[in-house]
């Protein structure tokens, strides 16, 4: 298979994923229905909800944030992260994203809370940016960048949107720089992918297309809790999880979180902070 038709497999299947009643089901209430991302732990089973918003300001410290910049969201879900930035820094954001149902639940939540005016939603690809050359102070995402097979395309059109001393934060699934071939099988399978990125991987690309290494966070160790605090979770509301979202749906949701948290004890996979900026 080609890697434009393994690119163009993963992101269809990835929208077609979020835009069912399913995983909208699933995410609004196991994972808190706004920051549906990795969360940061600060003791055993702290709920998700707490623990997935605790990223955003860490990420967010890193950036001097403003009423004059502008910041777009890759794959940005249902806007936690945006609005957090619009209601505490002033930014504007626009959210890209290509969850229909996503969307509308993010502009929901932008007009119920005031924030329609800084946080704007598009439908689109990362790795087809609908939006003009360096017309944005900060490109941010949070563990979306997974879902694309073509992520060198995304850390070039990051690049491309972005104004020049801009700067590039996310945080990304991936896997460890050193493991053995064939490991992450069932992990691949599940979301339709060859590889996964990794640290060394966004580095490489990042310096190819004219970023400078600002820092590299890992923060590994949350990755395991966290799926592990999903899966726990999703066992915990069981039965009335089922009945949302359906018993075949559900079941295969808990094997798949048992493949990611073997993976991540066995040291396969990476979780952190990628910071650059444009030269």
């Amino acid at each position: 298979m080609s890697a434009n038709t393994n690119s163009s497999t993963a992101v269809e299947k990835a929208e077609e994923y979020y835009n069912s009643n399913d995983a909208d089901e699933f995410y609004f209430k196991i994972w808190g229905g706004e920051h549906i991302h990795v969360g940061i732990y600060n003791y055993q089973n702290e709920p998700i909800k707490i623990a997935s918003q605790r990223i955003v300001p860490r990420m967010a410290e890193q950036l001097n944030l403003d009423v004059f910049k502008k910041v777009l969201d890759l794959g940005s879900g249902y806007g936690g992260g945006a609005r957090y930035l619009a209601k505490n820094f002033g930014c504007h954001v626009t959210c890209l994203n290509l969850s229909e149902r996503q969307n509308e639940r993010n502009q929901q939540f932008n007009m119920e809370r005031g924030l329609d005016h800084l946080v704007d939603v598009v439908y689109g690809s990362f790795e087809e940016i609908p939006l003009e050359d360096n017309s944005f102070d900060v490109v941010w995402s949070q563990d979306a960048m997974v879902h694309s097979a073509n992520r060198d395309q995304v850390v070039a059109e990051a690049h491309r949107v972005l104004k020049p001393g801009g700067h590039f934060i996310f945080t990304d699934l991936m896997q460890d720089d050193n493991i053995p071939n064939g490991v992450l099988g069932p992990v691949l399978e599940r979301i339709h992918l060859d590889s996964l990125g990794s640290f060394e991987f966004y580095w490489n690309e990042a310096r190819k297309n004219g970023f400078e290494l600002v820092s590299i966070d890992n923060m590994s160790q949350h990755l395991v809790t966290h799926y592990d605090r999903v899966r726990q979770e999703t066992e915990k509301q069981y039965d009335e999880i089922v009945d949302a979202c359906g018993k075949e749906y559900i079941d295969r949701m808990i094997q798949g979180l048992n493949q990611w948290v073997k993976a991540g004890h066995n040291g396969h996979l990476s979780w952190g902070i990628l910071h650059f900026k444009k030269s």
